[in-house]
Protein backbone atom coordinates (compact mmCIF):
# COMPACT_ATOMS: atom_id res chain seq x y z
CA UNK A 1 0.00 0.00 0.00
CA UNK A 2 1.48 3.48 -1.04
CA UNK A 3 1.31 6.46 1.57
CA UNK A 4 -1.39 8.44 2.05
CA UNK A 5 -1.70 12.52 1.43
CA UNK A 6 -4.28 14.79 2.84
CA UNK A 7 -4.79 17.43 0.66
CA UNK A 8 -6.63 20.13 2.53
CA UNK A 9 -7.91 23.24 0.05
CA UNK A 10 -9.61 26.42 1.17
CA UNK A 11 -11.40 28.43 -1.23
CA UNK A 12 -11.47 32.22 -2.15
CA UNK A 13 -14.08 33.98 -0.08
CA UNK A 14 -17.27 34.15 -2.90
CA UNK A 15 -15.91 32.17 -5.24
CA UNK A 16 -18.75 29.36 -4.99
CA UNK A 17 -19.76 30.02 -8.49
CA UNK A 18 -16.54 28.90 -9.48
CA UNK A 19 -16.41 25.66 -8.08
CA UNK A 20 -20.13 24.45 -9.08
CA UNK A 21 -18.92 25.96 -12.42
CA UNK A 22 -15.94 23.52 -12.62
CA UNK A 23 -17.19 20.91 -10.57
CA UNK A 24 -17.79 18.12 -13.44
CA UNK A 25 -14.28 18.76 -14.36
CA UNK A 26 -13.01 18.59 -10.63
CA UNK A 27 -15.12 14.75 -10.53
CA UNK A 28 -13.76 13.53 -14.19
CA UNK A 29 -10.32 14.52 -12.70
CA UNK A 30 -10.66 12.81 -9.61
CA UNK A 31 -12.07 9.55 -11.40
CA UNK A 32 -9.77 9.50 -14.70
CA UNK A 33 -6.45 9.95 -12.21
CA UNK A 34 -7.74 6.72 -9.98
CA UNK A 35 -5.30 7.70 -6.78
CA UNK A 36 -8.40 9.07 -4.82
CA UNK A 37 -9.16 6.79 -1.89
CA UNK A 38 -11.74 9.49 -0.79
CA UNK A 39 -13.26 12.98 -0.95
CA UNK A 40 -15.62 15.81 -0.37
CA UNK A 41 -16.45 18.88 0.20
CA UNK A 42 -15.43 21.32 3.47
CA UNK A 43 -18.60 23.09 4.48
CA UNK A 44 -19.23 26.50 6.59
CA UNK A 45 -22.90 27.18 7.39
CA UNK A 46 -24.25 24.45 4.86
CA UNK A 47 -21.86 25.78 1.72
CA UNK A 48 -19.27 24.62 0.08
CA UNK A 49 -15.90 25.97 0.38
CA UNK A 50 -13.25 24.03 0.59
CA UNK A 51 -12.20 20.13 -0.33
CA UNK A 52 -10.37 17.62 1.56
CA UNK A 53 -9.12 15.16 -0.68
CA UNK A 54 -7.05 12.07 0.41
CA UNK A 55 -4.35 10.42 -2.12
CA UNK A 56 -3.18 7.34 -2.30
CA UNK A 57 -0.20 8.27 -4.07
CA UNK A 58 3.80 7.16 -4.70
CA UNK A 59 5.03 10.21 -2.12
CA UNK A 60 5.10 13.83 -1.74
CA UNK A 61 5.64 15.05 -5.05
CA UNK A 62 3.05 12.75 -6.56
CA UNK A 63 0.79 14.03 -4.35
CA UNK A 64 1.50 17.93 -4.67
CA UNK A 65 1.57 17.25 -8.57
CA UNK A 66 -1.67 15.96 -8.63
CA UNK A 67 -3.20 19.09 -6.09
CA UNK A 68 -1.38 21.63 -9.03
CA UNK A 69 -3.12 19.71 -12.23
CA UNK A 70 -6.66 19.35 -10.22
CA UNK A 71 -9.39 21.94 -12.50
CA UNK A 72 -10.36 23.66 -9.03
CA UNK A 73 -6.64 25.05 -9.10
CA UNK A 74 -6.50 25.62 -12.71
CA UNK A 75 -10.04 27.41 -12.31
CA UNK A 76 -8.30 29.99 -9.72
CA UNK A 77 -10.80 28.67 -7.00
CA UNK A 78 -8.48 28.20 -4.11
CA UNK A 79 -6.78 30.44 -1.54
CA UNK A 80 -4.39 27.83 -0.15
CA UNK A 81 -3.80 24.45 -0.78
CA UNK A 82 -1.76 22.20 1.77
CA UNK A 83 -1.04 18.48 1.05
CA UNK A 84 0.69 16.36 4.06
CA UNK A 85 1.17 12.96 4.50
CA UNK A 86 -1.70 11.70 6.19
CA UNK A 87 -1.75 8.42 8.62
CA UNK A 88 -5.31 5.77 8.90
CA UNK A 89 -5.07 4.91 12.12
CA UNK A 90 -9.36 4.65 12.14
CA UNK A 91 -11.96 3.86 9.76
Amino acid sequence: MMPLFAVICRDKPGALQTRLDTREAHLAYINDTGIVAMAGPLLEQGEMRGSLVILDAADLTAAEQWAANDPYKSAGLFDSVQVTEWKKVIG
